[in-house]
């Protein structure tokens, strides 16, 4: 009995070593500091590489994410890794939040890209983004095409962002856009730059998105009150061939439908990578 209690405790041991094993925090050199992530992987063989997936975050969210998590979770259980990491001035990454723009999340995103690759288990790279993190996502696969960016995955992408900043009201904060002022107050006390509003009143989005041509997914609802429906729809009317899903009342962080969005981008993502793997 005392052999095979030991047993236990060994074998207990080691499975929860290997589940560890399958989670690794690193530290990434951002545009505006250090940035932390967190690496989700399959268990791999010697020598194996596979898919590596680059998972955006939205305006004033983090990489803790309850959606990004889960998908993480369930690429991980299809043999895909992925990697979640904070923006500048969000979570526990550096900077200032009054100094993030979504040209130097873009920077950011690229730097995390350039790490990915470099690991010896990666065999390519795809993007998926929610929110602000899509245009993010999207402008970076544009800038990058689709030899370097394998498959792109927008969740309710803000593309309203730069509309939002023309009209002079972002997230309830209304101000003059041509001439805001050092920053604008929002709530739970953060500053919105004022380079934030000039550089997204006259951002491209659409226009740099559109030099990606490889397989993309948008998930967007029609309850979403923070970035209506039609902007996803104008990313699959972009992208020829690109895939769209409509959710009936989905709000904007997908509250209800968080398992099911989590399924549908890790099986698109399934798809179009394992193939190439």
């Amino acid at each position: 009995m005392k052999t095979l209690k030991l047993f236990a405790v060994a074998l207990f041991a080691l499975m929860a070593t290997g589940a560890q094993a399958q989670t690794e925090k690193v530290t990434i050199d951002g545009d505006h500091g250090k940035l932390q992530a967190e690496i989700h992987k399959p268990t791999l063989k010697q020598g194996e590489r596979v898919p590596m997936v680059v998972l955006c975050h939205g305006f004033m969210g983090n990489m803790q994410s309850d959606l990004l998590i889960k998908i993480a979770e369930l690429l991980q259980e299809r043999g895909i890794a992925s990697i979640r990491f904070d923006f500048n001035g969000h979570g526990q990454s550096e900077g200032r939040f009054q100094d993030m723009t979504v040209l130097n999340e873009i920077v950011d995103a690229k730097k995390v890209i350039e790490y990915v690759k470099a690991l010896p288990y990666v065999s390519s790279v795809a993007i998926a983004g929610h929110s602000q993190g899509g245009v993010v996502a999207a402008m970076t696969a544009g800038e990058l095409g689709a030899e370097k960016i394998k498959s792109v995955v927008l969740l309710a992408p803000a593309a309203v962002l730069r509309d939002d900043a023309i009209r002079g009201s972002t997230m309830g904060a209304t101000y003059d856009p041509f001439n805001p002022g050092e920053y604008v107050e929002l709530f739970r006390g953060l500053k919105l730059g004022a380079e934030y509003i000039r550089t997204a009143f006259s951002m491209p989005i659409y226009e740099t998105s559109a030099g990606y041509k490889g397989p993309a997914l948008i998930i967007h609802g029609t309850g979403d009150r923070v970035v209506p429906y039609t902007y996803g729809e104008r990313f699959h009317q972009l992208w020829e061939g690109s895939e769209l899903i409509i959710l009936d009342r989905a709000d904007h962080g997908f509250s209800k439908q968080t398992n099911e969005v989590a399924a549908s981008s890790a099986d698109f993502l399934s798809k179009t990578l394992l193939s190439t793997k």
